[in-house]
């Protein structure tokens, strides 16, 4: 009985420690970790406390949506409007507090502005079947337009009574001199975490993303989930460009251009399947710190900076690869 035991905790040890080793964003944890490490001994000015300062708040924005854009990548889908969702929600912001109303209805204007354009995308790609990819381009298009004509296409950076407390909200360190950015990106990370992994709705994404088919016939409501999840994507990018606003303390129509190229970057590095069915939000944050590390170490090596798009570019490559290689051996 005593030997039964003992290979029974063996084994569950070694399928553990399996697990760990297969998952990607292990991988790219190691990958991080000694990255900074090389850094560290290469250059003087990495570890320095105001260099990674900025590293941390440099990554939250990118990691904010990143988790919006993990929802809709697990269920198989794909947003491509994340980057001038962002910008979009950043001008009504601007204008509506530089109108002289308060950061209150400011906020509130950008979140129902998120939420309708989520709302919009989900709608055309669950009910009217239209490809996301199409959906989310063209909303892509239409979002930065709309800043255009809010802004009148000009920099917006008074934000009526209330200007000093959105720079506090976005460029503050309430706590313990955390960048408040950072704060918030591990408040949404463990909320994103816990909905994921503990609610119905979590594995109702899960499934969706997994067969949607057989999703369909145990019930689960996907056209309902799908745009949810198309809500959130642009929610989160919605806060992004609030917390992104004030930590700029001003806003033009060119924020969050190629975003959404970095936040599906770090989405697909941090293990996400862009077919669906996989995903996580810690995978998400690590994701966004390979790519911020990458971006960082270009200044400090001396490298030309148009060298960071070859790096991404290789860093998702590899992922895809590492992916595909995880899936023959299960196969086999």
């Amino acid at each position: 009985m005593a030997v039964t035991l003992d290979q029974t905790i063996a084994q569950k040890q070694h399928t553990v420690l399996s697990r760990i080793l297969s998952s990607q964003t292990f991988w790219v944890v190691i990958a991080v970790i000694l990255a900074c490490l090389f850094l560290s001994f290469a250059t003087d000015a990495f570890a320095t406390q105001k260099n990674l300062y900025n590293i941390t708040r440099n990554i939250t924005f990118v990691a904010i949506v990143a988790l919006g854009m993990t929802f809709v990548i697990i269920t198989g889908g794909i947003d491509l409007s994340v980057g001038s969702v962002l910008c979009l929600c950043s001008m009504v912001l601007a204008v509506t507090m530089h109108a002289g109303y308060s950061i209150e209805v400011g906020i509130l204007a950008t979140i129902v502005t998120a939420l309708a354009i989520g709302a919009f995308n989900g709608v055309l790609i669950a009910y009217l079947g239209f490809p996301p990819f199409v959906v989310t381009l063209g909303m892509l298009s239409v979002a930065r337009s709309l800043a255009m004509v809010a802004s009148n296409n000009t920099v917006v950076f008074q934000f009526g009574p209330d200007h000093d407390k959105l720079l506090s909200l976005g460029g503050g360190a309430w706590l313990f001199g955390i960048a408040n950015p950072v704060l918030y990106m591990i408040i949404l990370a463990l909320i994103t975490g816990f909905i994921l992994r503990w609610t119905k709705f979590g594995r109702h994404i899960f499934a969706i993303g997994g067969n949607e088919h057989a999703a369909t016939l145990t019930g689960v409501p996907v056209r309902q989930i799908k745009v949810a999840v198309y809500m959130i994507s642009a929610l989160s990018a919605g806060l992004a460009g609030i917390i992104e606003t004030g930590w700029l303390g001003a806003v033009t129509t060119n924020i969050g251009t190629g975003m959404e190229l970095q936040v599906i970057a770090a989405t697909v590095i941090g293990g996400a399947n862009l077919a669906g069915g996989v995903g996580t939000a810690f995978g998400a944050i690590v994701g966004a710190a390979l790519i911020e590390v990458i971006r960082n170490s270009l200044g400090l090596l001396g490298i030309n900076a148009f060298w960071q798009g070859t790096f991404i570019g290789g860093a998702i490559l590899l992922a895809v690869l590492f992916d595909r290689i995880r899936n023959f051996r299960r196969s086999d």
